[in-house]
């Protein structure tokens, strides 16, 4: 190797490195678009079972059986942020998330309430009772109000990513095949079947996974709205609502939910007797929690993985956890249906590899 070689190929390094760059800071600053054609493939991949059923059952062409599927998600939007956007602005200041020197005034009360009543007055000695806990004292009360004001202020300036949104996704129920023929334009021809099987594979797992995820999110809502009108809380559907959505972020949400949910109950009832009222309220709406995560865990959850992306309970466990501690919270939600897709790419492709094979055998 002389020279002019080992030159032409740092040359040839150097250009790959700043391609690479080049095209990172590309998609760096059109992140928003990738967000939008991610959300509209979730949503074409959702609407699938509804045109396929319009489109073979009921014998509607595709165009109308795609404007149909279209109308029914942007009434579901349409209802869902009538109905609960007007509740959360509203009422948002009685649930204490608009006003964060609140929230922490009734934490400290219903923290001082606890201690008087289980007489560990020991633990309270100091002026302020929320500094006397090192755990209540690192908790960032501003969490909650923050995430609730994002969302509220989200909607107000979301109007071009809902268009953008719902054209692409139109587009995308409507030619099914788009995507699929740009990738073509990309691979080999001696790949194409593979890659059309994949696809296709990939389609059907990921329509049933995200159609699953919706089903489990009604069924929670559900479960969490009828209990607690039933124990009595105030703001009943707000708080289900926003406890069942954040059910999505795998193990953490539930959670983060269930105390969310608890925290508001307790915080509703101040000026009530704290053993008469706020525990007994408290615990009713702790066994409400329990009734739904265990239908949740035991019922949704199997179903869904089970019957959608076929993989194996400690195999999802062990995904999320990875992509949790990679990539956050973001990693948490998109790890299992990433890890569909990689799945069927490698039993594609790789299927001759033991370590696919036993991977991908349920596929």
């Amino acid at each position: 190797m002389n020279s002019k070689d080992i030159s032409n190929g740092i040359l040839r390094a150097i250009a790959t490195i700043v391609g690479i760059g080049v095209l990172l800071f590309f998609l760096y600053k059109i992140q928003s678009v990738i967000v939008y054609i991610a959300i509209s493939a979730v949503i074409s991949l959702t609407g699938r079972p509804i045109i396929g059923f319009l489109r073979d059952r009921l014998k509607f062409n595709n165009l109308l059986a795609v404007a149909l599927t279209m109308f029914l998600l942007l009434g579901v939007i349409v209802g869902l942020i009538g109905l609960f956007i007007p509740l959360i602005v509203e009422q948002g200041q009685n649930l204490s998330l608009l006003n964060i020197d609140q929230l922490q005034g009734n934490i400290k009360h219903i923290y001082t309430e606890f201690i008087s009543h289980f007489n560990l007055g020991e633990i309270a000695k100091d002026e302020d009772p929320l500094a006397s806990s090192s755990l209540l004292s690192k908790i960032d009360f501003a969490v909650i109000p923050e995430f609730l004001n994002s969302v509220v202020s989200g909607f107000g300036s979301f109007s071009m990513g809902l268009f953008s949104v719902l054209f692409i996704s139109f587009f995308f129920l409507k030619d099914s095949k788009l995507f699929e023929n740009g990738l073509m334009t990309l691979i080999p021809d001696n790949k194409e079947i593979r890659l059309k099987n994949s696809i296709n594979k990939i389609k059907n797992l990921l329509s049933r996974y995200f159609v699953g995820l919706v089903f489990q999110i009604s069924v929670l809502f559900i479960i969490y709205t009828i209990g607690l009108l039933i124990v009595g809380v105030e703001n009943a559907i707000v708080i289900a609502f926003l406890c069942a959505l954040i059910n999505l972020i795998p193990y953490l949400g539930p959670l983060i939910g269930g105390c969310i949910m608890i925290l508001l109950t307790m915080t509703s009832n101040l000026g009530s007797g704290f053993s008469d009222v706020i525990i007994p309220t408290t615990l009713k709406v702790i066994l409400v929690i329990t009734i739904g995560q265990l239908i949740d865990n035991f019922i949704s959850q199997p179903v869904i993985f089970s019957k959608s992306v076929k993989s194996h309970p400690l195999e999802i466990f062990l995904v999320i956890i990875i992509a949790g501690l990679l990539f956050g919270i973001i990693g948490m939600i998109i790890a299992v249906p990433t890890y569909t897709v990689i799945k069927v790419i490698l039993k594609e492709f790789l299927s001759e590899n033991k370590v696919v094979q036993k991977l991908t055998k349920n596929l």
